[in-house]
C-alpha cells in the first residue's frame, strides 16, 4: 500500500492544522485534495461570490503547486453550491476560463445548504506527473 503523504500550500499550513485536516494527501501517483473555498489568507470568506469562486481556484492551484501538479493533472472535480440556481452560470463561466479546452476533468455539482460561511467549495482528485 502506498504511504499517505500530506501536502500543504505555502503559507496556509496553520489554517489546516487548526481544522485537523490536510490540504491534500499524496498516495502513490494520485493526489486527493480537501475542499477548497474562497478564503483569504486569514481564513475569512471573500464576500463577493465571483471573487470567492476565483479565490477558491487560486487556493486550488496553490495546493496543486505544493504537490508539483498543475490544472491539467486534475481528473475529477466535485463542487458544492449554496444557491446553485443563481450561482451556476458564474461558476461555469470561470470554469471555462480555468479549463478552456478538452479533455475536461469529470465534474459533479452538488447543491448544499451550509458551507461554514462560504457559498462555493471545490474538491478534486489529480494525477501526479511522473
Amino acid at each position: 500500500m502506498a504511504p499517505r503523504d500530506p501536502v500543504f500550500p505555502a503559507g496556509r499550513h496553520d489554517l489546516y492544522t487548526s481544522q485537523a485536516r490536510s490540504a491534500a494527501i499524496r498516495s502513490g501517483d494520485v493526489l486527493f485534495v480537501s475542499g477548497q473555498v474562497g478564503s483569504r489568507g486569514d481564513g475569512s470568506p471573500e464576500p463577493d461570490f465571483e471573487a470567492q469562486v476565483r479565490r477558491a481556484f487560486i487556493n486550488l492551484e496553490a495546493t496543486l503547486a505544493a504537490a508539483s501538479c498543475a490544472l491539467d493533472d486534475i481528473v475529477d472535480v466535485t463542487t458544492f453550491h449554496t444557491d446553485p440556481a443563481h450561482q451556476f452560470s458564474t461558476v461555469v463561466a470561470i470554469k471555462r476560463e480555468i479549463f478552456p479546452r478538452a479533455p475536461y476533468p469529470t465534474w459533479t455539482a452538488v447543491g448544499v445548504n451550509w458551507l461554514a460561511g462560504f457559498d462555493f467549495e471545490i474538491k478534486f482528485i489529480a494525477r501526479i506527473p511522473a
